[in-house]
């Protein structure tokens, strides 16, 4: 690499005349502002318009995008240009969406009462532990709506399902104030509204989901009807009221009626003597 000297001002006064020393080869720089960046010893700066140079992004936008909640990924494959390049930008705007995150979980939910007692992340935090889930496994984050206010966001996983939850975050005395935007951010602050699975009866190979009774059977089962069997007849010592029984004399219970004696069903055979002297006999 050769040594260059400034010799001085071009006569069209937008460049610098240098020269080489040994070869007396004279050359002319630019009086840009990337020179005058490099000569003040600006490197971010420098940095800033090789960005320029190379992408229509200007490093403005480039912080707006990544407030707005961009990742720097994401601003890099827009602005085509390396990652590391971006994150000089988005270094100190990603500070201030984390640092609003934090201040978030501080602030206070609205009810229709007012601002709760307890803080977003308490509220949050005891929904989960209702849930039977891992609360440190939730991630927040909070960037810049289209209006200009911040939205707080909170991801996690429950088994295979994505999750996502959405406040309006308002800075303020005593922590400021969050307002539920979606669903999931209304169920987070009411723990009560979460339903446990229902009980499922397993019919051959189809899963029936069952209404559960307050004694805790299916319904819509299969009824067996069975023979009730008849009372015996011929059993006279139940001593229960029946019609034709007698209550005892000085005791209260029921004295089962003497049995009517059985009539015979075969007809009645006269006597030898009866058929000799023509008499019809009385008995039976």
């Amino acid at each position: 690499m050769r040594t260059l000297r400034v010799v001085g001002l071009h006569e069209d006064g937008k460049s610098i005349v240098c020269e080489d020393p040994a070869r007396r080869e004279r050359f002319l720089l630019p009086a840009d502002e990337r020179l005058r960046a490099a000569a003040r010893g600006d490197i971010t700066r420098l940095g800033q318009i090789e960005i320029e140079l190379e992408t229509q992004m200007r490093p403005r936008e480039i912080q707006a995008r990544i407030r707005a909640g961009e990742s720097v990924e994401q601003v890099a494959a827009a602005a085509g240009v390396p990652v590391q390049r971006v994150e000089r930008f988005a270094h100190p705007v990603l500070l201030e969406r984390s640092r609003t995150a934090e201040l978030a979980q501080q602030a206070h939910p609205v009810r229709e009462d007012g601002p709760d007692v307890q803080t977003l992340g308490e509220v949050v935090a005891h929904s989960f532990g209702m849930r039977g889930q891992d609360y440190a496994q939730a991630t927040w984050d909070a960037w810049r709506g289209d209006d200009g206010r911040w939205i707080i966001g909170l991801h996690w996983y429950a088994g295979r399902s994505e999750n996502r939850a959405h406040w309006s975050f308002s800075p303020g005395a005593h922590g400021g104030t969050v307002t539920a935007i979606d669903e999931h951010a209304e169920a987070l602050l009411d723990p009560t509204s979460y339903r446990m699975p229902r009980a499922v009866e397993l019919r051959g190979e189809a899963d029936v989901e069952q209404p559960m009774l307050d004694y805790g059977l299916p319904t819509g089962g299969t009824v067996i009807e069975a023979p009730i069997p008849e009372p015996d007849t011929d059993d006279t010592t139940e001593t229960a009221y029946r019609p034709g029984n007698q209550p005892a004399a000085g005791n209260g219970q029921y004295q089962a009626a003497k049995p009517k004696p059985k009539k015979s069903r075969h007809p009645a055979v006269p006597a030898w003597e009866d058929v000799l002297l023509g008499v019809r006999s009385q008995r039976g």
